[in-house]
C-alpha cells in the first residue's frame, strides 16, 4: 500500500514530497527515526559574528549546507568533479564507482534513489556517522536501516531505505509540517543538501547522495567539531567564497542541545 504523498514517477522511480529547510522539522524527523532527544538541528546565522555564533550549543557534530547551483557547481569544476545524478541521467550504461561497504568505510554513505530525498539523506549523513552515531537509540528505525545497510555496497543499501514503507510513513509525518505548506512530490527543488561530518579516520567528509560517493576534504585536528574555522575552510566556506552576492543558502548544525 502506498502511503500518503509518495507519488511515483512517470519512470517508475518513488518520489517524496520535498522536506522545508527548517531546524524544528529536522529535529522532529531524526527523533522520529530514533535518535536521542540530546541532540537537535540549530540555524547558524553567521559564521563570522561571535554573537550569533554563540547562538549554537556545542559542540557540532555535522553541518548541513543547502546551497544553490551555482555555488555547487563552481566547486565541483574546481575540484574536478562531477554531479553524479546528471552524468546518470545522460547516460544510461552509467556506473558508480564507489563500492565500499562496511568497516572499509570511514563514514556512511548513502546513494539517493527516492526522488526529492536530498533533505532526508543529508539528515541520515549527519546522523549516521561521527559522534552524533552514538546518539541512535537501540532497536529505533534509523538503527535497523543503519545496521542493515552497513554491510552492503551502495545500490543494495539505497534499496533498504527505498523498500522500507517505515521510512516512508516516518518522513511523511515531518514533510507536512513546517512554517510553508508541503510542495507535491512532482515540483523542482533546485538546491543541493551537502552534509559535512568527521569520519572515524578524523577526516572531514563530505556526503551528498547524488555524487559518486563520500569526498574526503581532508583532516582536522582531534578536537575541532565542525563549526571550528579548521572544518569551517575546509568545507562550507569554500563554497561561500562563489556566492557572489547570492544569499540563498543556509547552514544547519546538528548539536548536543544545551539548556532549553
Amino acid at each position: 500500500m502506498t502511503t500518503e504523498g509518495v507519488w511515483m514517477s512517470p519512470s517508475g522511480n518513488k518520489v517524496f514530497i520535498p522536506l522545508e529547510n527548517n531546524p524544528e522539522v529536522f529535529t522532529g524527523l531524526v527523533h522520529d527515526l530514533g535518535v536521542s532527544p540530546e541532540l537537535g538541528f540549530y540555524d547558524v546565522y553567521s559564521l563570522d559574528e561571535p554573537a550569533l555564533l554563540a547562538m549554537v550549543p556545542r559542540p557540532v557534530h555535522s553541518l548541513i549546507f543547502i546551497t544553490p547551483a551555482p555555488m555547487y557547481s563552481a566547486v565541483r569544476k574546481e575540484d574536478g568533479l562531477v554531479w553524479w545524478a546528471a552524468e546518470r541521467e545522460a547516460q544510461s550504461d552509467f556506473k558508480l564507482t564507489y563500492d565500499k561497504s562496511g568497516e572499509d568505510e570511514p563514514v556512511t554513505w548513502f546513494l539517493q534513489t527516492i526522488g526529492n530525498t536530498c533533505g532526508l539523506i543529508a539528515l541520515l549523513h549527519s546522523v549516521a556517522n561521527g559522534e552524533a552515531k552514538k546518539y541512535i537509540q537501540e532497536g529505533s528505525l534509523l538503527d535497523r536501516l543503519i545496521k542493515e545497510g552497513n554491510p552492503l555496497k551502495p545500490k543494495d543499501r539505497a534499496d533498504v531505505l527505498y523498500n522500507s514503507e517505515e521510512l516512508e510513513k516516518v518522513f511523511m509525518k515531518s514533510a507536512k509540517k513546517g512554517d510553508t505548506s508541503a510542495p507535491q512530490a512532482d515540483e523542482a527543488c533546485g538546491y543541493h543538501f551537502l552534509a559535512f561530518t568527521k569520519g572515524k579516520d578524523g577526516h572531514l567528509w563530505e556526503l551528498e547522495g547524488c555524487c559518486d560517493g563520500p569526498i574526503d576534504r581532508g583532516a582536522l585536528p582531534e578536537d575541532a567539531d565542525l563549526l571550528s574555522d579548521e572544518a569551517l575552510d575546509k568545507g562550507v566556506r569554500r563554497f561561500l567564497k562563489h556566492a557572489n552576492g547570492n544569499l540563498e543558502f543556509s547552514i544547519v548544525a546538528l548539536a548536543t542541545r544545551g539548556e532549553e
